[in-house]
C-alpha cells in the first residue's frame, strides 16, 4: 500500500498532487503495489497509469480533476493518431485525460471514493471527414453557427484541455469498481481496443456520454447506475480510431440503471426533471445504445435485467458499414422514455474508408420489455434500406404504453440513408406503437401496444416487411 501523502500529495484542493500521484504510481509499478488516494480533496492533471497497479480512492477521497486556468498546468497533449479522420476528436485521443493508459495490463481502479472531472471540457471538434454527411443529427440543423462553434471548438483551442476522465487504449485485465464519478467531460469513460474488461457498481452522473465501449472484446458491465442527460449513459461502438475494422464482441450489460435526470441531481437523490433538450434539440438522452460509429462489428450483445428511467430508448444503429448480429436484450423496464422505446437502424452514412458498403443488422432478440409513458411522437422503430434489409428480428412479449394525444397523420418518412440515425430523423412516425421499414424475418409473439390518450394513428405499420413463416 503506498499512499500518495507520503509522496507529496497535499489534499488541500488548492494545489495540484499530479507529481505525487504519478511518483506514487510508478513505484507501484516496480512490485504490483496499491496505490491509495486517502481522505481529502486532491487537484490533478494528467495521470498515467501503468500495468500491474491498484489505484484505490478510500472512502472521504476526492480526485478532482484540476483547471488549467485556475491551477497552472496542463493536461497531457492529446497525441497523434493517424487514424483520426473518421471519427470525432474525442474518439481520437487518450492522453488528454485525467487518467490513462496505454497498452498496459493487470490494471485496476476502485472505490470506494469520488472523481469529480470539474476541470475538464466537454466539447470537441467533430470528425476531419470531408463528406460530413450524417456528422449532426437532424434535429440539429436549426442551430446557429455560433452555437455549432461552441460545440465543436478548433483543435487548436483543445491544447492543453482535459477531455475525458478516465481513457484507456490496448489495455487487457482491466477492473473498474465501486468508485463514483461526476462530471466526466466529454466521455466517463472510454476503453478503446480493450480485451476482458470488468465494469462494476460505479455510479456515474455527468454531463456527456457515460461508458464508452470501443472495439473491445470480453466486456461485462454490472451493477453501474449511469445518469447523462446530454449524451448516451451506456454506449458499444466500434470505430476506426485504431485504424483497423475491430469488432466489439462477447458484452454483458446486466443489472444497470441509465437515466437523463438534471446533471447532478443522481448523485445528490433530487432526480431533477428541469431540464428538456439535450445539446442535440431531442430529449433527454441517458439510453443504452450500440453505435452511432459502426465501422467494425458487434457480436454477442447480451443486455438483461436493466431499467432505464426519464431516456430515449433501447437503440441498436450501424450506419458506417459494420455488422450487428447476436443481440439478446431481455427483461427491461423502462419508464418516462423521451423519444422512442425502440430503435433499430441500418443506414448508409458510411464514414470510413473508400469502398465502405453498408453492414447489416441480423439475429436480435428483444425479449421481457416493458415501456412506459412514452413520448407519443415516435413509435418504436425498426428500419433498414431497400437493398440492405435488417434480418431475424423477434419481439417476444413487449409491451409499449404511449402517452397518447398526438395530432397529425404524417406521411411515410423518407428513406435518409446517409442521416445520423436518432428516432427523430424521420419525424414522428405514421403508427403510434410500431413502424418497421425494410425488414426480413420478423416475429412478433406477445406485443402489446396501447395510449394513455387518443391517437388517430395506426397501432402497427408494417412497411416491406416480411414476417418470420409468412
Amino acid at each position: 500500500m503506498l499512499n500518495i501523502r507520503d509522496f507529496g500529495a497535499t489534499g488541500d484542493g488548492v494545489h495540484h498532487d499530479t507529481a505525487a500521484i504519478n511518483a506514487a504510481i510508478a513505484r507501484a509499478a516496480q512490485s504490483g503495489a496499491t496505490v491509495v488516494i486517502p481522505e481529502g480533496r486532491f487537484l490533478s492533471f494528467s495521470i498515467r497509469l501503468l500495468s500491474g497497479i491498484t489505484l484505490r480512492l478510500d472512502a472521504g477521497a476526492v480526485l478532482e480533476a484540476a483547471d488549467p486556468d485556475r491551477h497552472g498546468g496542463a493536461y497531457d497533449l492529446p497525441e497523434d493518431n493517424p487514424h483520426d479522420l473518421y471519427q470525432d476528436f474525442g474518439h481520437s485521443h487518450w492522453h488528454n485525460s485525467l487518467i490513462w493508459g496505454e497498452n498496459l495490463e493487470r490494471v485496476t481502479i476502485c472505490g470506494p471514493g469520488h472523481i469529480d472531472g470539474v476541470g475538464l471540457t466537454r466539447e470537441g471538434p467533430g470528425s476531419m471527414w470531408k463528406r460530413q454527411s450524417g456528422e449532426f443529427p437532424l434535429s440539429m440543423r436549426g442551430l446557429s453557427a455560433k452555437v455549432m462553434a461552441e460545440l465543436t471548438p478548433d483543435l487548436s483551442a483543445m491544447q492543453g484541455l482535459g477531455n475525458k476522465a478516465i481513457a484507456l487504449k490496448n489495455c487487457r485485465h482491466v477492473v473498474l469498481s465501486d468508485f463514483t464519478l461526476a462530471r466526466g467531460g466529454h466521455f466517463a469513460v472510454l476503453a478503446t481496443g480493450c480485451d476482458d474488461l470488468d465494469i462494476a457498481n460505479l455510479t456515474i452522473d455527468t454531463n456527456r456520454d457515460g461508458l464508452d465501449i470501443d472495439g473491445c472484446r470480453r466486456v461485462r458491465i454490472h451493477g453501474c447506475r449511469v445518469n447523462t442527460p446530454n449524451d448516451d449513459a451506456i454506449v458499444l461502438k466500434s470505430s476506426f480510431a485504431l485504424g483497423e475494422r475491430r469488432a466489439t464482441e462477447d458484452v454483458d450489460i446486466v443489472d444497470c440503471h441509465v437515466s437523463g435526470f438534471d446533471p447532478g441531481t443522481l448523485l445528490d437523490g433530487t432526480f431533477g426533471r428541469a431540464q428538456q433538450l439535450s445539446p442535440d434539440q431531442d430529449r433527454v438522452t441517458g439510453r443504452i445504445k450500440i453505435g452511432t460509429e459502426s465501422y467494425g462489428d458487434f457480436r454477442r450483445i447480451h443486455i438483461r435485467d436493466c431499467r432505464f428511467e426519464r431516456s430515449r430508448g433501447l437503440a441498436l444503429e450501424t450506419v458506417d458499414g459494420g455488422t450487428i448480429e447476436d443481440v439478446t436484450a431481455e427483461n427491461l423496464t423502462l419508464s418516462d422514455i423521451t423519444t422512442a422505446p425502440l430503435f433499430l437502424r441500418l443506414g448508409a452514412r458510411l464514414r470510413g474508408p473508400d469502398g465502405t458498403t453498408p453492414g447489416a443488422i441480423r439475429r436480435v432478440t428483444i425479449r421481457n420489455m416493458t415501456a412506459t409513458d412514452i413520448l407519443p411522437d415516435y413509435s418504436a422503430l425498426i428500419v433498414g434500406l431497400a437493398q440492405y434489409p435488417i434480418e431475424d428480428v423477434t419481439l417476444d412479449t413487449v409491451s409499449f404504453t404511449y402517452r397518447g394525444g398526438f395530432v397529425g397523420s404524417p406521411g411515410t418518412p423518407d428513406e435518409l440513408a446517409a442521416a445520423y440515425p436518432e428516432p427523430s430523423m424521420f419525424g414522428p412516425t405514421p403508427a403510434y406503437g410500431l413502424w418497421t421499414r425494410h425488414v426480413r424475418g420478423l416475429s412478433l409473439t406477445h406485443v402489446n401496444l396501447a395510449t394513455d390518450g387518443p391517437d388517430a394513428r395506426p397501432n402497427i405499420i408494417l412497411e416491406d416487411t416480411h414476417l418470420r413463416g409468412a
